[in-house]
């Protein structure tokens, strides 16, 4: 197992209290897909570090809307447990696995033992920098750019057969199904897409992509 974080996590190995400390303060936790591992507003139960799998990153809404932030891969840390833990404040985000999952659990209070380490405090830093630009992004295509264009986006790269709902569409983009399913609509209307149960077909990516890439007027 400590091979295994070293590899993931180099920084690690300048820790202290080392990894061969870790009995009584870090938890091995494995689950499968679709399990809720930390929840908004929720008190943060410890570090998360990815061994196996992926965690995906989202933020709610009362009326059931749900946007992604990010996802968190082996290697990889949490910036939403990392900030909790930082400002000792609740999780502002849900984290859910999106297939079979497997972390270590570093114990909030082994957490900031190690932010005295320079290595590992470098990697949180860098960690916050990297999210930032990423978040960034994210707020630039929320803010700035419309929802068809969002939408054409999310279609293309998925090959030419997507086994996808019009809610699944509507939760990575941050809104309702209706207005999916109205611009769906409208794509098959102008023939570049056609609709299916469960499933959309594209027949015209090279329109996707220029709705996709076009300026806001």
């Amino acid at each position: 197992m400590n091979t295994d974080l070293l590899t993931l996590y180099p920084a690690l190995a300048h820790v202290a209290p080392s990894l061969n400390g870790l009995e009584g303060v870090a938890n091995s936790i494995t689950v499968g897909a679709d399990t809720v591992l930390f929840d908004e507003n929720a008190e943060c139960q410890g570090f998360p570090l990815v061994l196996e799998g992926e965690i995906k990153v989202s933020r709610h809404s009362s009326d059931g809307r749900s946007l992604e932030l990010y996802r968190v891969v082996a290697g990889e840390l949490c910036l939403v447990s990392s900030a909790s833990l930082f400002r000792r404040t609740p999780l502002s985000a849900q984290g859910v696995s999106t297939r079979p999952t497997r972390i270590m659990l570093i114990s909030p209070a082994m957490f900031h033992h190690w932010l005295a380490t320079l290595e590992f405090r470098d990697a949180i830093l860098g960690l916050f920098a990297d999210r930032m630009a990423d978040m960034m992004s994210l707020v630039d295509a929320v803010a700035f750019q419309r929802l068809d264009q969002r939408l054409a986006a999310a279609l293309l790269g998925r090959g030419p057969s997507l086994a996808l709902t019009h809610q699944q569409l509507a939760n990575e983009l941050g809104t309702v199904r209706e207005m999916v399913s109205r611009l769906l609509r409208r794509f098959e209307r102008d023939g570049w897409v056609e609709l299916a149960r469960e499933r959309i077909l594209i027949h015209d990516s090279k329109a996707l992509r220029a709705l996709a890439e076009s300026q806001v007027s």
